[in-house]
């Protein structure tokens, strides 16, 4: 039997990505408030830590977190606010 004749699928050309400095700007924007969010969360039990230890620990939650979760969703309002200047 043969298959069903399907229509074709456009492809919707997708804009640039970001530059760099721009990317790196985003980036800043996700990394810098949750160091400094998790630096005051980690410092009631964490104040004799050596500093490489707390270092250690923050960087642990705050760089998965931004990978994952932040800087994706800044870059997708980053491309809508972009979307819309054009």
């Amino acid at each position: 039997m043969s298959q069903p004749a399907t229509a074709p699928t456009r492809i919707q050309p997708s804009a640039p990505p970001p530059s760099i400095h721009v990317r790196a700007l985003i980036t800043w924007i996700a990394i810098f408030p949750l160091v400094t969010l998790g630096f005051y969360a980690i410092a009631p039990f964490a104040e004799d830590w050596h500093p490489i230890l707390r270092a250690f620990v923050l960087t642990l939650i705050v760089v998965p977190t931004a990978v994952y979760l932040v800087v994706p969703r800044l870059m997708r309002l980053h491309g809508k606010v972009r979307g819309r200047r054009r």
